[in-house]
């Protein structure tokens, strides 16, 4: 039996999918029914809702131990997808407590029933810092502590110590470090916003790079890396930077606007500009108790000009992905067009 973590999310449902179609049995964990209709939205939108009901679901919460009991029942092997991504400073103890406490109780419970083998979602904010003579982040590039990150960068940074320990108590672990991930139905949350925005009139751009992979890409290496752990054991404890390529704010939100048939972002948001829209942010949602929109964190997030490297994905599993700006067109394809003030 095969268990799967966040099939309620863009990665978790379309493993979910994968999975079945590809004849294996899994076990899927939900917390409220409404989170679960997501799921069943991505197989309706592939045409394959039938296969959902193949889906043995489990109400569950990765940080509710007394939940996770009979989730992991008969369990050989897991997809650990669960995560909570937020850039807000009001988050950093829910952070810890999901991304960090959560995977623990996950790696905890692989350990104490039986599970041999632990495929973990994590991502390039969990990835090292770049010294001076340094220009790409690799799986080798080492992680300073001395260096600003975000809560949600230490947060995923702690959930990959967690896995690392289970791998010394006897466990089988690969983890995955993910760029953005695109891919369709959740136009609402993550990266589907950036569709939203875009369709919504999204008048502004930046310059920031960073690393984009298709959701379909992330699915085919969490399979390819779990059959790998089964392998033999040099295959264990491997890390894998995974991305198509690093690509400007400006190019992927002009080829969503493409795809789209709308206007691209016209302006460009200088970073004084950004410092002064986080500032106010921050002003606005202490007065009216708001969600902010955008942080400090996220602020410099979109400025970055990290660039990093799927050199050792591609030569151990001599991967080819997908372009991200041809994916781009098949996910407006797929999908309609997101609707305004969503």
């Amino acid at each position: 039996m095969i268990l799967v973590t966040g099939a309620t999310g863009l990665v978790g449902s379309h493993l979910a999918l994968q999975l079945i179609e590809n004849g294996e049995n899994i076990r899927a964990i939900y917390r409220g029914s409404t989170s679960k209709m997501a799921t069943k939205s991505i197989f309706e939108l592939y045409k394959k809702v039938h296969l959902f009901e193949k889906i043995e679901w489990i109400q569950a919460d990765i940080t509710d131990i007394p939940s996770l009991e009979t989730a992991f029942a008969n369990v050989d092997s897991v997809y650990h997808c669960a995560a909570l991504i937020s850039f807000d400073p009001k988050d950093e103890a829910l952070l810890r407590k999901t991304n960090i406490e959560g995977t623990a109780n996950i790696v905890n419970f692989c350990l104490t029933n039986g599970a041999k083998k632990l495929c973990f979602v994590s991502s390039i904010a969990a990835l090292g810092d770049l010294k001076e003579h340094e220009i790409r982040i690799s799986e080798a590039t080492d992680w300073n502590p001395e260096k600003p990150h975000s809560d949600y960068a230490i947060s995923k940074y702690g959930a990959e110590m967690e896995i690392w320990r289970g791998q010394q108590e006897g466990l089988k672990v690969a983890v995955l470090n993910p760029g953005i991930i695109l891919g369709p139905g959740f136009w609402d949350k993550g990266s589907g916003a950036l569709f939203s925005a875009v369709a919504n009139g999204l008048p502004f751009y930046t310059k920031g790079f960073t690393g984009f992979i298709a959701v379909s890409d992330v699915v085919a290496l969490l399979i390819l890396s779990m059959n790998k752990l089964e392998e033999n054991d040099n295959n264990n404890g491997q890390r894998f930077v995974i991305i198509e390529d690093n690509y400007s704010y400006e190019t992927i939100l002009n080829s969503i606007a493409e795809a789209l048939k709308v206007k691209k972002p016209k302006f460009y948001a200088s970073k004084w500009i950004t410092e002064i829209a986080w500032r106010l942010n921050w002003i606005t949602s202490e007065l009216f108790n708001q969600k902010r929109k955008i942080s400090k964190d996220s602020a410099r997030t979109i400025y970055s000009t990290s660039l990093y490297s799927n050199e050792k994905v591609r030569s151990v599993f001599g991967f080819q992905f997908r372009n991200i700006q041809e994916y781009i067109n098949e996910i407006v394809a797929l999908q309609s067009k997101p609707t305004k003030n969503i």
